[in-house]
């Protein structure tokens, strides 16, 4: 080999090394930047669209008739989480006086999660104003309930605080477990695969396709109604002073 053919080829080894080097160390900058972001703002990065194009027009993705702007949420009353997020939830229906549709999705990993959810529903029927109460007290209980003997005796007391008579069993048709199911299988329908599970809805947008969004990180609950409200204000404001010029 002649000096010149080795010299070549060394200048192409020094070259291809100093590239993989570069490309490192842009590798290890991005990994670096993901690593101090948020871990709320991670999710929202890497977070792939739940809802399945075939429920995108989804009735359960829409306010209830009269409302602009809701918010939907599919929670499991035994889930951490859930119980964190709460509070953020009540705090924004104190603010914005939009519907909470509270929707039941209790997972399979929590023993008493899907009992708790039947005696909410069993609430519901007495009131659903007692019924929101009731979840709301679980959430802010929840560290104190290990077993379904807890969750019984959490319940008797509730029940007694509320002035409502518990009967012996609270669901001896079945009728409110089918009901938790339904929730459990329209989620399931909603891409729904972990809980909370929170999205801002709306009956009409500036924006075609985007009437709905997911909460990732509920501490921009805030955010997305502000979002939420003033896009679905302006319309409605439009139609007021068109009907009032007539």
């Amino acid at each position: 080999m002649s000096r010149k053919t080795q010299g070549r080829k060394q200048t192409q080894q020094r070259a291809h090394w100093s590239t993989l080097k570069k490309a490192t160390a842009a590798l290890a900058l991005a990994a670096g930047i993901w690593a101090v972001l948020p871990s709320s703002a991670q999710a929202q990065f890497s977070q792939t669209p739940q809802v399945p194009a075939g429920m995108m027009d989804s009735p359960a993705l829409k306010p209830p008739t009269g409302a602009n702007v809701a918010i939907v949420e599919f929670s499991d009353l035994e889930c951490p989480a859930c119980a964190a997020a709460n509070p953020t939830l009540m705090s924004a229906m104190a603010k914005y006086k939009v519907p909470w549709l509270r929707h039941d999705f209790p997972l399979p990993q929590h023993n008493w999660s899907f009992g708790a959810a039947v005696d909410a529903r069993w609430f519901d029927e007495k009131s659903p104003k007692i019924g929101d109460a009731y979840r709301d007290a679980v959430f802010a209980a929840q560290q104190s309930i290990s077993t379904k003997d807890d969750l019984d005796q959490f319940t008797q007391k509730f029940a007694q605080q509320h002035g409502v008579q518990m009967p012996f069993v609270v669901d001896p048709q079945g009728k409110l477990a089918d009901k938790v199911n339904e929730d459990k299988d329209l989620g399931r329908r909603l891409g729904v695969n972990r809980t909370p599970t929170i999205w801002v809805v709306t009956a009409h947008s500036h924006d075609p396709g985007h009437s709905f969004v997911q909460v990732t990180d509920p501490t921009l609950l805030f955010s997305y109604l502000d979002q939420a409200v003033s896009s679905t204000a302006a319309p409605a404001a439009a139609a007021h002073k068109s009907h009032s010029s007539r």
